[in-house]
Parts: structure tokens; sequence; C-alpha cells
């Protein structure tokens, strides 16, 4: 499993472990990654994605998936995703027509 976000972009970070007597040793940091089901109305069906808390948080601040994916540049979308956004767009644009 990729420890990368889909929506934030939040990856791996290294750092130090500092002992009491100030010795350092790398160590990693890593995101709260989860897998889990998005679920689109424009599609009317569920979008797998690997997000991080965060991640979960900013979606359901812009308004869900779809409102998500339509407010975001495709350039800044992972490449899972944008498939995911042409397909939003399409069906937006099919019922509103």
């Amino acid at each position: 499993m990729s420890r990368r976000c889909m929506i934030t972009g939040k990856g791996v970070m290294s750092g130090n472990n500092v002992s009491h007597a100030m010795n350092k040793t790398k160590r990693r940091f890593l995101p709260n990654i989860q897998e889990t089901s998005l679920y689109s109305e424009a599609l009317d069906r569920w979008v797998k994605v690997k997000a991080s808390t965060a991640g979960l948080r900013t979606v359901e601040h812009k308004g869900g998936l779809d409102a998500f994916l339509v407010n975001t540049a495709k350039t800044k979308l992972d490449p899972a995703l944008r498939p995911v956004k042409a397909e939003v767009e399409k069906a937006t644009a099919a019922k509103t027509a």
C-alpha cells in the first residue's frame, strides 16, 4: 500500500529519534492513510480512495467528492482520480442538458 494521500498528496516524512543523551537515529513519520470508499452522487456509485484523515475532512469541507473533484484543477489531482473527475463532469453535464 502506497503511503501517499490521493486527496492532499501527503506522504512519508523523515526525521530523527532523539534520546535523552541526544543520540539521533533516523525514523519515518507515516501519514494516517485509510482505504475508504466515497460516494459520488453524480455517478451514483462508490469510489475507492486512499486518503489521509485530513484529506477526508477536506473532501467533506468542500461539499463531498463531486464538488471536490469539480473544483480542483486536473493537474493537482492524483492520476488515479483524473478519470473519475472526467466521469463526474460528463455525468453532471448530461444531467443538466
